[in-house]
């Protein structure tokens, strides 16, 4: 994983191509619940990156034609008010929530919380705040009041795949995620092209400014976005550039795995999961893995302020 990352704090337990896109607003395929779901038919696309700007070190090339089976997608990021539900409704208790604490970027901690929390060598814009969790993602005194709708953070892989479980999903492969992004474009930066923002128009919640310390919000957010902020791809998703970084269901060297596959990547004896999209810290000076090809690890029992993820789902027969 490329040591210029400023969107990864880990946990570790030791230490502190056309498809066919139909839109379902509700109903059901067995057990399945397919609100906001897209199902995509699936078929070939060429995966990774063949940019200059691409990290050889994360495995985004070399480009490969690879196949797709049908599957659903969310059209966007699961949000705060759908966890809750989830929480509400099992009593789950998060990863963060057991540790006693999560990653907050410093621009929203006070200086008072900064001084009782401790921040992550190599990359001090985080800090490992006590009390920060999903329902409190600025630490204690925050909420989500206001942020129903946006993605939820601070969950971690384990936290995601329990999710998708009680929503008879499951997470999306980064092959399926990659095609699903990608929005039917052929060898593109973005999923809307090549161009970051044509005609001066912002397509997505990344950093602005001089990075880590000053954000001038200019696509409209220092933080988080809604979930169906911006215009969505070709295939109807929203935010798979941006905005929050994006749980995969596979270990990070085995992007072309099928579902339910378990090769595994161990680095330091912790499972490292694969994820996706990028998210508002990540700046071109720094961290471009906002590119639709971009692709980036952690640990399955971390989280932090900008980790969120959408679910996937196979169709029954």
């Amino acid at each position: 994983m490329n040591k210029k990352s400023c969107c990864l704090p880990a946990h570790h337990k030791n230490n502190q191509t056309k498809s066919t896109v139909t839109t379902l607003e509700s109903g059901k395929t067995g057990s399945l619940q397919l609100n906001r779901m897209i199902f995509l038919q699936g078929g070939t696309y060429e995966m990774g990156s063949s940019f200059e700007d691409g990290f050889h070190e994360d495995f985004e090339a070399p480009v490969k034609t690879v196949s797709v089976d049908p599957f659903y997608i969310d059209a966007c990021a699961v949000s705060n008010a759908e966890f809750q539900t989830f929480v509400k409704d099992t009593g789950y208790i998060t990863d963060a929530e057991k540790f006693g604490w999560s990653f907050v970027f410093q621009l929203f901690l006070s200086e008072s919380l900064k001084e009782v929390s401790q921040s992550v060598q190599n990359t001090p814009w985080w800090y490992a705040v006590n009390g920060a969790y999903w329902a409190a993602p600025e630490g204690p005194g925050s909420s989500i009041n206001g942020k129903e709708n946006h993605p939820v953070v601070h969950v971690s892989w384990n936290d995601s795949n329990a999710y998708c479980k009680w929503a008879g999903k499951r997470l999306p492969t980064e092959v399926e995620w990659e095609f699903a992004a990608r929005g039917g474009l052929v060898r593109k930066r973005y999923p809307w092209g090549n161009e970051l923002t044509p005609n001066n128009i912002h397509q997505c919640n990344i950093w602005q400014g001089g990075f880590p310390y000053e954000n001038t919000g200019e696509d409209g957010f220092i933080g988080t976005a809604p979930v169906d902020s911006y215009d969505p791809n070709n295939f109807g998703l929203y935010n798979t550039s941006g905005n929050v970084w994006e749980w995969c269901q596979n270990h990070f060297h085995d992007k072309f795995a099928k579902p339910n596959t378990s090769y595994g990547f161990n680095l330091h004896s912790q499972t490292y999961k694969s994820i996706r999209g990028g998210s508002y810290l990540c700046h071109d000076s720094y961290c471009n893995r906002y590119r639709v090809a971009a692709r980036s690890a952690n640990t399955i029992e971390s989280s932090s302020g900008n980790m969120g993820f959408r679910c996937a789902a196979s169709p029954t027969v």
